[in-house]
């Protein structure tokens, strides 16, 4: 029986001892700690570093920490409060499109006549119309006003003239009256180029619309011969379209 016993008590001071385990843990659970912490202070600012120093002082001499919002948990600072918060964007002021002057109102207005009328008499295919910088344009081809070579208007374009006159009388805005020909040379005596021409067919419509007691102050031509074209004067249809009377109402300066 001692013999036995003297054998456990042996056995029992071979024991390992394992109490290093618990600073050793420590250690471990410090240093993972260490790396943590560094890895969120690289991108915190210069209070809150500081408040980490100041946590792992006090975790390593054991010293109080009399600031309890030191620590890692800290409150942010009102600086970096207001550098968090997003500033309210300036509202841009609103363009508020300037209302049109009433010489605009009116050539709308005209416009609109002009269109319904070329629209319900199915007059597309030879009177024009556009709302350009210089003002309303109204083109009538050669054929609704003129024989071939001539200048005196017909008869038969009374109707579509009477009903532009009154039109133009809506508004008080100066009227120019422009003639345009093809490049075919001209064969008669009468006029010695297509400037001639152009301008005569001018002046014919302007007469019509002094005779129409349109003012003679708004009143004004030019002919611009085949100097104007719209289209190359290589088939028959373009050079039909080059041959033109262009009424234009135009803008007040």
């Amino acid at each position: 029986m001692r013999k036995l016993r003297n054998k456990f008590d042996d056995e029992h001071e071979e024991h390992i001892d394992e109490s290093w385990l618990i600073p050793y843990a420590d250690i471990l659970t410090l240093l993972l700690a260490l790396f943590i912490v560094l890895f969120a202070s690289s991108t915190v600012d210069k209070e809150k570093y500081e408040s980490i120093m100041e946590a792992f002082k006090s975790e390593f001499t054991g010293t109080k920490i009399e600031n309890t919002n030191t620590g890692l948990s800290v409150k942010p600072s009102d600086k970096q409060t207001k550098e968090q918060t997003p500033k309210e964007q300036p509202q841009p002021a609103q363009q508020v499109a300037p209302a049109p002057s009433k010489d605009e109102v009116e050539l709308n207005e005209l416009m609109k006549k002009l269109s319904k009328y070329i629209e319900d008499n199915n007059l597309k295919a030879v009177i024009t119309l556009q709302n350009t910088k210089r003002g309303v344009e109204i083109s009538l081809k050669d054929v609704i006003l003129f024989d071939p070579g001539k200048a005196n208007l017909k008869s038969s374009s009374y109707k579509t003239l009477n009903v532009l006159v009154g039109l133009t009388k809506t508004v008080d805005n100066p009227i120019s009256i422009e003639g345009h020909t093809d490049n075919v040379p001209i064969k008669n005596a009468a006029y010695a180029s297509n400037w001639e021409l152009s301008s005569a067919r001018a002046v014919s419509v302007l007469h019509y619309f002094e005779l129409k007691k349109v003012a003679k102050s708004r009143l004004q031509f030019v002919g611009f011969g085949e100097y104007q074209p719209l289209y190359p004067n290589d088939t028959k249809a373009h050079k039909q379209a080059n041959r033109r009377v262009n009424i234009v109402i135009l803008r007040k300066a």
